[in-house]
């Protein structure tokens, strides 16, 4: 326990001059424990897709909806998220998105059609989103000398938050009801409400004193080369990693696989992403041009794509952990936005730029996957658009990878 005492510690060494020790770990604390809600909204769903469809009555359709939910409302939020943090101040606008988070996932238990469902799941998702777009300028604001840890600890969080509930999500329905299941999850945002209040107050105590109080200003990221490097890279990043989400089972049954070797791929798959949060954060810190790790990751992916087309039955865990290993480039690209920013007010426009537009074309991934399938009669052209997507992310990583700052290329765009 003395060891964790002085990790967290040194993570929360002052870098504004009037926060004291107990201020950044309050901050600290209220980021660790809204980053571990900020999947569980979909992870705790999936798995009971079947027995909900029973019970409210609803097919495929609904289910492709409620597929294409998370990563469309995360697209959203990431338009929308930079200007509430203008507007609201950062604080006060995730606070707003906790609470927006508490009322999604706890009503959504509830419901008695897919409809509401629908639209409730869509509730707690923005919120989610929201909380993915604040959280980078916050980490920014607050730990400028602690990016890389921090980084870790958060990205940690949201993997942990993906994990467990997708693995505890059937035997809690199995024991108190699908409803139970779901509306637990409910209780992680709850929990940062008291915490998020208590940095709302904090921030306006430091205001009062006389502080500038420093909303990040709107930039015009889309005029920098670097927003468009972090877009590629994370979205097709998000595309890959959703497809397969969706598609590993499929293919392996395809092929003559079990339903059951098809769940340990999507846990092995997931497994392995958790696994790189605690380095990818480090290599964007230590290295000033990470790009080899990012080729890097791209040929882990393309052979596993290679593996999982030609060879399913063949050494899957092999295939499926080079998949996994392929989509490090995800926590290099969220600690990536505060390493190639120089201000809180980059770290927003570029999150919300990079994140908002790559969602939105990540969305279409598992969807064409499935179009490109049916319209073919074989896997061949949908794993060909995953190559094609990674061959894009390889692209964006070269461009947001050299060692520049956003800032500085706005300052430089003649326009």
């Amino acid at each position: 326990m003395a060891g964790v005492s002085n990790y967290l510690t040194s993570l929360v060494q002052p870098t504004l001059r009037d926060s004291g020790r107990r201020g950044k770990l309050l901050v600290l604390a209220a980021i660790v424990i809204f980053s571990l809600s900020l999947r569980s909204a979909v992870t705790s769903l999936t798995p009971l897709l079947g027995r909900i469809s029973d019970d409210l009555d609803f097919g495929h359709a609904v289910t492709g909806v409620l597929g294409m939910l998370p990563t469309l409302l995360f697209g959203i939020a990431g338009l929308v998220g930079p200007g509430l943090g203008r507007r609201l101040g950062l604080e006060i606008a995730t606070l707003g998105a906790v609470v927006i988070t508490v009322l999604g996932t706890s009503l959504r238990a509830v419901a008695n059609d897919a409809a509401t469902l629908v639209v409730l799941s869509g509730v707690a998702l923005f919120g989610m989103g929201l909380g993915n777009i604040l959280i980078p300028p916050l980490v920014k604001r607050y730990f400028g000398n602690r990016i890389a840890a921090v980084s870790t600890l958060y990205i940690l969080s949201v993997q942990l938050g993906t994990t467990v509930p997708a693995a505890v999500a059937v035997p809690l329905a199995d024991a108190a009801g699908w409803r139970v299941s779901l509306a637990v999850w409910a209780l992680i945002p709850l929990m940062a409400v008291l915490p998020w209040i208590g940095v709302v107050r904090q921030r306006r105590r430091h205001v009062a004193d006389g502080a500038d109080d420093v909303s990040p200003p709107r930039l015009p990221v889309w005029r920098s080369p670097i927003s468009w490097g972090l877009m590629l890279m994370f979205g097709m990043t998000s595309l890959m990693t959703y497809s397969l989400f969706t598609w590993i089972p499929e293919v392996l049954t395809d092929a003559g696989g079990s339903e059951s070797l098809g769940g340990v791929a999507v846990a092995a798959f997931s497994g392995i992403g958790f696994l790189a949060t605690f380095v990818a954060p480090w290599l964007c810190i230590r290295f000033a041009n990470p790009f080899g790790f990012v080729a890097l990751f791209a040929a882990c992916m393309l052979a596993g794509l290679a593996g999982l087309r030609w060879a399913p039955l063949d050494g899957t865990m092999a295939w499926v952990l080079l998949t996994g290993i392929g989509v490090s480039s995800f926590p290099m690209s969220l600690t990536l936005i505060n390493v190639r920013t120089r201000t809180s007010a980059g770290s927003a426009s570029l999150s919300g730029f990079g994140q908002g537009v790559g969602y939105l074309v990540a969305c279409a991934g598992p969807l064409l996957f499935g179009i490109l399938h049916d319209a073919t009669g074989d896997w061949d052209a949908p794993f060909l658009m995953l190559v094609v997507a990674c061959l894009l992310m390889l692209a964006g990583g070269w461009v947001i990878c050299r060692p520049r700052f956003l800032e500085d290329t706005l300052r430089s765009d003649p326009a």
